[in-house]
């Protein structure tokens, strides 16, 4: 019987702790061909979202783990967590709003059965966003597609299930600032994707306000994107090109009509402002690489661990 191991990192969740458990836990009564689990990951939540999450786990300790951070490190780190911590055959990502239907549990699954890697949710509405969201949303996936080597499907969400094998995939690449989707596609597999609608969070408010996603989007893009630094090489080039172009129309001007040349003030105030601007650009974009650079060096843990249930099981086991 494959074990069927959820992960559900949770932020000020509290009020959807137990309608996920009891979500899952009804759609497989109806499919009792598999064991499962739920691993709740707390990413330093501030409301009582650890409170449900020790009741649980107290009620339903056959089905219900979790990892507590000491503090809030971000759904990537949390993400990362689960799947290091994970032991399932089969390894689900799932959100606790319950805006990733646990009813297509059954038909992921079977996608893996099928033969595929990795089976994923692709939401093919946005019913109920802002206007302005999804338009970024869709802006984003286009752009990221043609800048880089991942090839992101538009609307392809983090609900996925997932084999052992590109679990462990995953797992290999450690960097801090990391983003999920992105390290999904570059590792590869062969995936199925299933179509569904845009469903409202079961309760509570979304984490993810607009300028977060704009964060996340720019961390994605910074993460897998080496176009900005070959993009500077070829703005050098033309900046250089135009340079030329210039003082050579300059000097043809200023033979042609002698008595038109001035003291050029305007022009090198508006010159030296193009390129002091173009300068710092230029120094903007290998900052932000450098930086990245300097916090992979610096090998910080991606999360630290306050409570553990998992391991304070092996800790007892290994006692007794």
């Amino acid at each position: 019987m494959k074990h069927i191991e959820i992960i559900v990192p949770c932020y000020n969740e509290e009020a959807c702790i137990r309608l996920l458990y009891d979500a899952v836990e009804k759609v497989f009564r109806e499919n009792k061909d598999y064991r499962w689990s739920l691993l709740y990951v707390n990413d330093g939540s501030r409301d009582g979202t650890l409170a449900e999450l020790k009741k649980l786990r107290e009620a339903e300790p056959e089905h219900v783990e979790f990892i507590s951070f000491a503090r809030n490190f971000g759904k990537e780190s949390a993400i990362y967590a689960g799947l290091e911590n994970s032991r399932g055959d089969l390894v689900v990502l799932m959100d606790a709003d319950l805006q990733h239907p646990p009813e297509m549990l059954p038909e992921m699954i079977k996608g893996i059965e099928e033969g595929f890697d990795c089976c994923g949710a692709r939401r093919v509405s946005r019913k109920g966003e802002p206007i302005l969201r999804s338009a970024f949303s869709r802006m984003f996936y286009g752009f990221i597609n043609r800048v880089t080597d991942m090839e992101l499907v538009q609307g392809g969400s983090d609900y996925r299930v997932m084999s052992r094998q590109m679990v462990n995939a995953m797992l290999q690449l450690s960097e801090r600032e990391r983003f999920t989707k992105g390290i999904m596609s570059w590792v590869g597999f062969e995936t199925k994707w299933i179509p569904y609608e845009n469903v409202k969070r079961a309760a509570g408010k979304s984490k993810w306000s607009f300028f977060g996603l704009v964060r996340y989007a720019a961390n994605g893009f910074m993460a897998f994107a080496t176009t900005p630094l070959r993009a500077v090489v070829w703005l050098g080039i033309l900046i250089v090109a135009f340079s030329l172009a210039f003082a050579i129309w300059t000097v043809v001007d200023a033979l042609r009509h002698p008595e038109s040349i001035g003291s050029g003030y305007a022009t090198i105030v508006i010159l030296i402002s193009f390129f002091s601007g173009v300068i710092i650009t230029i120094l903007g974009v290998i900052g932000e690489y450098m930086a990245r650079i300097y916090v992979e060096l610096k090998h910080r843990p991606i999360y630290i661990e306050k409570l553990n249930t998992i391991k304070q099981e092996k800790n007892e086991a290994s006692e007794s």
